[in-house]
């Protein structure tokens, strides 16, 4: 591994640019991962309970990675309640016994665990990469139950609280062990998320699970009962024998299911190919000098891969067609991967053609297309490395066919059954962060940039879009528009278009599963691979429709 060799003044500023996105990155991730903030941890710690993450470092193998998923869910969201921070529940994939687990955990810290129309997102996004790469599943429960003031988005939908249960019992089905401890309260419909799993836990004195607390029974019925005797250890374990153990605190807990975990038998892999690794050709860190502040100007995406994949391992297919998105055979950290990349030089076609780099043409789409296929044939994960301002307009790519084509490559994505993971590096705009496999197309694992950007077209161009329809709208009121009035509407558009395409805005919402820093691609891509292998399926690949 060597430095990249021109470290230029472009790309001093660069790379400044870049790591001061990350330190701010970074100062929030710290703020964050607080929860509710250090007095209410204090409070936690009195009751005799650790924190979810506590718990979370308890549970998994020491000096191990956690590939924590959602940290900013509900960044900036519920803000008339008090704000939600990771939408009151931490979960990501940790190493137990050596095994990759699915590890949820409630902050009991965020308004007592209280479950938000985020926080349900978050839980089905747990269980369905639980489900997708066959993943023992452990729920640390410590939740006061639905937040009743949104209880309205919580509830009754398909993608609501009802599909947690209903995941639970589909993945009994299909084998995935799922392990439950109550930590703390477990209240109505909740209540069956840990009964469902294969085997429950309950900590004496700070567990208790029940369909109706103590308040609500006296209203519904009339008795008069406190949480211990209706719901508690005591009751769960020697008189309705709900739950399997009885564990006198967290630490006991936490240790139990790490037994379990060891005792648990192997299902096989996916067989992907993997050798030994090799360094990459540049560090991993000079990924913050190639990556232009001002996302207009092109850079060669090679250089970029020169800091992820290994070292001699990149062979790129079709190199001189389609060279607006870039196909290669690579290894990463030893894993045999194909790759799919946007390219944002300006390229020439083999018909003398001038193209704009982070478009893509016909001939790309068609290039990337095939290679998806082979990726299938050869059993390769696929990564995508996004930064696209989606497919070429104007009369010469209608009547070249773009639609056709672009809808051929869309196919192939879609269809695709090996498993693929996705950054977005730079823009993601249009029918190109759906081609390049945004999240509507299944992704094992999403994830972006600090400084990238998603949204359904460039602000510049939306902006003035916006504008346009607003102008409209007043002129058929009778209101007259001053040039002042016009650029003050333009400002307000503008600011409110760049609040939405902000990366932070897109993992509140949890379009990616988490924001990595640049320099960590490299690592983040080969443990996400080391996961995905763990589902031995890996079904045939049928293309479907696509037209030549």
């Amino acid at each position: 591994m060597t430095e990249y060799p021109n470290k230029d003044l472009s790309f001093r500023e660069n790379e400044d640019f870049q790591k001061n996105a990350v330190r701010k990155l970074k100062a929030l991730k710290k703020q964050v991962a607080l929860g509710g903030g250090e007095k209410v941890i204090e409070k936690h710690h009195a009751r005799g309970k650790m924190t979810a993450r506590e718990r979370i470092d308890a549970l998994r193998d020491p000096e191990t990675p956690f590939l924590e998923i959602g940290l900013y869910t509900a960044h900036g969201m519920y803000e008339d309640y008090g704000g939600a921070p990771s939408a009151g529940t931490v979960f990501g994939i940790g190493k137990v016994h050596g095994r990759d687990v699915v590890i949820v955990a409630n902050d009991a810290t965020v308004k007592a665990g209280a479950w938000f129309p985020l926080t349900c997102k978050k839980n089905l996004r747990a269980q369905e990469i639980s489900m997708e790469n066959r993943l023992p599943i452990v729920y640390l429960v410590d939740s006061a139950g639905v937040f009743l003031p949104l209880q309205n988005e919580v509830f009754p939908d398909k993608e609501h609280f009802g599909r947690i249960f209903r995941n639970n019992a589909v993945m009994s089905s299909l084998g995935i062990p799922q392990i439950a401890a109550i930590m703390g309260p477990c209240v109505a419909g909740g209540a069956y998320l840990p009964i469902m799993s294969d085997e429950a836990m309950i900590v004496e004195g700070t567990g208790s699970v029940f369909l109706a607390g103590a308040h609500l029974v006296k209203a519904a019925i009339g008795e008069v009962i406190d949480n211990e005797e209706l719901g508690g250890a005591r009751v769960h374990n020697q008189i309705s024998g709900v739950v399997d153990y009885r564990m006198p605190d967290d630490k006991t807990t936490l240790a139990t299911i790490r037994d379990i975990i060891s005792k648990l038998g192997e299902s096989g892999k996916a067989g992907f190919n993997r050798v030994d690794a090799v360094p990459p050709a540049y560090k991993p860190s000079d990924i913050y000098g190639l990556i232009p502040r001002d996302r207009t100007k092109p850079y060669d995406v090679r250089e970029i891969l020169k800091c992820i994949v290994d070292d001699n391992e990149l062979v790129e297919y079709k190199a001189e067609y389609g060279q607006t998105v870039l196909t290669v055979y690579a290894r990463i950290n030893g894993w045999a991967v194909g790759i799919v990349a946007n390219q944002r030089l300006i390229v020439t076609n083999g018909k003398g053609e001038m193209q704009i780099g982070g478009v893509i043409y016909s001939d790309s789409a068609d290039k990337a297309a095939r290679f998806i296929l082979n990726c299938n044939q050869k059993k390769m994960p696929l990564i995508f490395l996004q930064d696209v301002t989606g497919f070429m307009v104007g009369s010469r790519a209608e009547h070249g066919g773009i639609i056709k084509d672009g809808a051929k490559m869309v196919n192939a994505v879609a269809n695709s059954t090996v498993p693929k993971i996705t950054i977005i590096t730079g823009n993601s705009f249009g029918a190109g962060n759906y081609a390049m496999c945004g999240k509507a197309y299944d992704p094992r694992f999403i994830f972006s940039w600090p400084t990238s950007q998603i949204a359904v077209m460039g602000g510049s161009q939306a902006s003035n879009t916006l504008l346009s329809i607003r102008l409209g709208q007043l002129k058929k009121q009778g209101k007259k528009i001053t040039d002042e009035d016009r650029q003050h509407l333009l400002d307000t558009i503008q600011k409110q278009y760049e609040e939405q395409m902000d990366p932070l805005y897109a993992a509140a919402r949890l379009w990616v599963d988490g924001i990595i820093d640049p320099a960590e691609t490299r690592d983040v891509i080969s443990h996400c691979l080391e996961i995905v292998s763990n589902n031995p399926d890996v079904p045939r690949f049928n293309p479907g429709v696509i037209q030549t």
